[in-house]
């Protein structure tokens, strides 16, 4: 299994290598995808990223702290397990800072190597086979990630990190099956082997709902961060930067940023979630058909409209759950 494992890394190394920076590839069971690092759609991910400064200079002083401090310290002084958690509502763009903090953190490290990147699937890791989630865990964490990890620095991606270490304490041993239930247990003696045996590894894990995580996982975080929804400056630039991401392919559309329809639909972002702002803009291109034709057309008033929809609809919504 080992030898095959190694053949795999190798192979597709070498093939990821050949097809060039961004071009991801699927190799065993539970992986998703997996690239060299650095890696120019993980950049712009991370540039397009509209957050405070300071936290993202946080973040990735603390990424590259993991392979620059933590192989040099004694873990019973520092136990530290190579684990940095994202958590906040959807949207927020959780996922797309943690790709992008990957290839930040490899291009601020290149005299290390180089980085391989893997992101794990959760979801293809469940069975309902007695056992199989418990074994697909451990296979793919003490097998495959271990073998990338001893062949150099290594980055994975825990994408939805409670549908693996889900809170123990709320399940119910007739509810949940106890196969749930030994997957958690699993994924922590896992991560508490690989922390031992590589420094060389971290964890970017991302969580929508942050309660359903197990506590002892959260206590395995070196840093737990909350991705929360953009401030009234940051719901601005959001807007700004989608408008004029269009106009690069229909420069008239620019003059909108200019209106007081475009102002005023900044403002009332407030309490949207960036990737539902970004959508706004394509959204107020579709009440109109000529709009729909030549977006050109689109006008300040189309993108207020849109705001105002999905504000309407948002509310209404939230009235229906209660």
């Amino acid at each position: 299994m080992k030898e095959h494992l190694k053949r795999l890394s190798r192979h597709h190394g070498a093939s990821t290598e050949a097809r060039g920076a961004g071009s991801g590839g699927v190799e065993a069971q539970g992986i998703l995808d997996s690239r060299i690092l650095p890696d120019d759609e993980f950049q712009e991910r991370w540039d397009a990223i509209v957050l405070d400064t300071d936290l993202k200079d946080r973040l990735l002083s603390r990424a590259i702290l993991n392979f620059t401090l933590r192989p040099n310290v004694d873990r019973a002084e520092f136990p530290l397990h190579g684990i940095i958690t994202l958590v906040g509502p959807p949207g927020t763009g959780k996922t797309s800072l943690a790709k992008g903090l990957a290839s930040r953190t490899a291009d601020a490290l290149k005299s290390l190597g180089r980085f391989m990147y893997l992101e794990v699937e959760p979801h293809a890791l469940a069975s309902a086979a007695h056992g199989r989630t418990q074994r697909a865990i451990t296979d793919l964490l003490g097998s495959t990630v271990a073998e990338h990890a001893a062949n150099g620095p290594l980055i994975v991606l825990l994408d939805e990190v409670e549908t693996l270490a889900v809170d123990r304490s709320k399940l119910s041993f007739e509810a949940n099956p106890i196969d749930v239930h030994r997957a958690s247990d699993a994924v922590l003696a896992q991560l508490d082997h690989l922390a031992e045996q590589y420094t060389n590894l971290l964890f970017l894990a991302t969580s929508n709902f942050a309660a359903a995580i197990d506590a002892a996982f959260i206590s395995r975080a070196d840093l737990v961060v909350t991705v929360d929804k953009p401030s009234p400056e940051a719901c601005r630039k959001i807007l700004t930067s989608t408008v004029e991401s269009l106009a690069k392919i229909y420069p008239k559309v620019k003059r909108v940023i200019s209106t007081l329809e475009f102002d005023k639909a900044a403002t009332l972002c407030l309490g949207l979630d960036g990737r539902t702002i970004r959508k706004l803009v394509v959204t107020a291109c579709s009440f109109e058909k000529a709009t729909a034709l030549n977006p050109e057309l689109l006008s300040g008033q189309d993108i207020l409209n849109a705001v105002e929809e999905t504000q309407r609809e948002r509310a209404a919504l939230e009235k229906g759950n209660k």
